[in-house]
């Protein structure tokens, strides 16, 4: 199967999608340079083919979305290599609307494992699709934000964001102080 990426530029930073001919296989979150966010995935990149035009309005989308636009992703995902666990938590989380939050316990609810609030924290901790399976609204029962691979800084920005209170200068000094991976 041909695999293919494309990078985009946003506000955040430097983000890269890979796909195949299935859908997403990958979606980096932002960072602060070209050269940190091809590291994450050089493994993939090496066998992949660059191709803008292979995610249709996609990388303008998350432009958008950065930028503070209620957008929503309704993109097919290729789900190759992971479990089935992971993808009924991935798709009830790919339900929480724009804007809101919801619990690792409603999660667990939602996919009829109320018991599973570490494991659906343990699926969410896998997550390739980070925006389009928006972890970022998954939060402890008890409001705390609990954990994120980007970071609990870039989690919050993502929450205000989509609550509309983020200012320029903050998006700045986030992208100034993210961590290179």
């Amino acid at each position: 199967m041909k695999a293919r990426y494309t990078i985009v530029a946003t506000k955040l930073g430097w983000v890269v999608i890979g796909g195949s001919e299935i859908g997403l296989s990958f979606l980096t979150l932002p960072q602060p340079s070209l050269d940190a966010v091809l590291a994450g995935i050089e493994d993939f990149v090496k066998g992949a083919v660059e191709e803008d035009s292979a995610f249709g309005d996609l990388p303008l989308r998350l432009q958008g979305y950065f930028d503070g636009e209620m957008l929503t992703f309704s993109d097919k995902l290729d789900l190759e290599g992971a479990t089935a666990f992971q993808q009924v938590v991935w798709n009830a989380t790919r339900s929480i609307p724009y804007g809101e939050v919801r619990s690792y316990a409603w999660v667990a609810k939602r996919i009829g494992r109320p018991g599973a609030c570490r494991a659906v924290g343990g699926a969410l901790a896998r997550n390739r699709f980070p925006v389009i399976v928006p972890c970022h609204r998954v939060v402890a029962s008890d409001g705390t934000l609990g954990g994120f691979g980007g970071g609990l800084g870039l989690k919050k920005h993502l929450l205000s964001l989509e609550a509309g209170r983020v200012s320029k200068s903050s998006s700045q000094s986030l992208l100034q102080s993210s961590p290179a991976r």
